[in-house]
C-alpha cells in the first residue's frame, strides 16, 4: 500500500502541535482554550437553512422565513450550550498504576465541575479521534472519575498522553474540543517471561542481622548466657533460675542467612528485553515464594529485601534501567 503524498507533513503538523502543550497537572477550560467548530451534521443543516431561506425569498412565503429564523436561533443557542457544556471544568490525572509491556494502560480523568450538571462529555487519548472516546455525564457540584484507556507501551518511562476533551451536545451540530497534556509519567515493567524460570541459586551463606536477631529470639536450642536488658520473659530460664537465684537466658542457634542475588549476568545470553524480562520474573516467582532476593545490573544494584514495596522497587529499577 502506498504512503500517501502528505503523510510526512500531517505527522510534521502532529508532532509541532504536541510540541506547544506543556504538561500540567490541572487543566481549567476557558475561553482561551476551548475551541468550536461546527459538524459535518451542522454543515448539513447550515445548508438546509440557506436553501430554506433562497426558497422563501423566492416564493414570498412568510411561515418560510419564520421557520428559517427559528431554525437559525436554534442552533445559535445550540452553539452557546455547546461551549458552555465545558466552560469551567477542571480535570485532573490521577497517579495511574504501573503496568507491563504489552498492556493497556488505564488512566482515570477526574472532572471537577463548579456548576449545573454537563452532559455527553467525553475524553480520550487524542491521537485515537472520537471512536477513543469516553463518554460520561457530570453530576452537579461535584467531581466525576472519567476512565480511559492508552494504547499499549514498551518498557520505560513515558510522559502522559495528550487527551482530548469533547462535546456535541445537545444537537450535534457543533463540536466543542480542548486538548490537554497531564503532567506525570507512566512506569512500564518489563513483561515478565512465561513460564516463570526457576530461580538461580543462592549466594554463599553469612550471618547478618537478621540472622543475629533470630539467634536471640528463639529457634534451635545452643545454651544459657547472662540476662540482658531487652530479652523477652520466653527468653528466661527460670529453671535455672530457681536454682541459683541469677536471670539468665536461653540462646537459640538460627542457620545463616543466604541472599538471592537476580544478577544480570545470570539472566542468559540473550538481549537485553530478554534479559529484562527473566528478571522481572524472577522477582516476581522469589516474591511469591516469600524468598529474600536483590538485584544486580551494570551500574546499579538493590540490597536484598522482601515485600510489595521491594518488589515495586525491582520492577522500577528495570523499567527505568538503560
Amino acid at each position: 500500500m502506498t504512503a500517501r503524498p502528505w503523510a510526512p507533513w500531517r505527522l510534521r503538523w502532529q508532532a509541532w502541535w504536541e510540541a506547544r502543550h506543556r504538561p500540567t497537572e490541572r487543566w481549567q477550560l476557558g475561553q482561551r482554550n476551548i475551541y468550536i467548530l461546527p459538524t459535518r451534521a451542522g454543515l448539513a443543516f447550515g445548508l438546509t437553512l440557506l436553501l430554506l431561506l433562497v426558497a422563501s425569498i423566492n416564493y414570498q412565503l412568510n411561515l418560510g422565513y419564520a421557520l428559517t429564523f427559528l431554525l437559525s436561533g436554534s442552533a445559535l443557542v445550540s452553539m452557546h450550550v455547546t461551549h458552555a457544556s465545558l466552560r469551567g471544568l477542571t480535570l485532573h490525572v490521577r497517579p495511574p498504576a504501573p503496568a507491563y509491556a504489552g498492556d493497556a494502560v488505564a488512566l482515570e480523568i477526574v472532572a471537577t465541575n463548579p456548576g449545573a450538571a454537563r452532559h455527553g462529555v467525553g475524553v480520550g487519548v487524542h491521537a485515537r479521534g472520537a471512536e477513543g472516546l469516553a463518554w460520561a455525564e457530570l453530576a452537579a457540584m461535584g467531581q466525576t472519575t472519567i476512565a480511559i484507556t492508552a494504547a499499549p507501551l514498551g518498557r520505560g518511562l513515558h510522559a502522559l498522553p495528550l487527551l482530548r476533551i469533547e462535546t456535541r451536545f445537545p444537537f450535534g451540530l457543533f463540536r466543542a474540543w480542548s486538548t490537554w497534556r497531564p503532567a506525570g509519567q507512566l512506569c512500564i515493567y518489563p513483561r515478565p517471561e512465561a513460564p516463570w524460570p526457576a530461580l538461580p541459586t543462592a549466594g554463599p551463606a553469612h550471618d547478618g542481622p537478621a540472622a543475629s536477631g533470630a539467634r536471640q529470639g528463639g529457634g534451635e536450642f545452643d545454651g544459657l548466657r547472662a540476662w540482658r536488658r531487652g530479652d523477652t520473659l520466653r527468653q528466661v530460664a527460670w529453671k535455672a533460675y530457681a536454682r541459683t537465684g541469677e536471670l539468665v537466658s536461653r540462646e537459640s542457634r538460627v542457620p545463616a542467612r543466604r541472599d538471592l542475588w537476580l544478577d544480570w549476568s545470570q539472566a542468559g545470553p540473550s538481549d537485553t528485553e530478554a534479559r529484562l524480562s527473566r528478571l522481572a520474573a524472577w522477582a516476581l516467582r522469589a516474591e511469591r515464594e516469600g524468598v529474600s532476593y536483590g538485584l544486580r545490573l551494570p551500574g546499579a544494584e538493590l540490597p536484598p529485601g522482601a515485600g510489595q514495596a521491594h518488589q515495586q522497587a525491582v520492577l522500577q529499577a528495570l523499567a527505568a534501567w538503560g
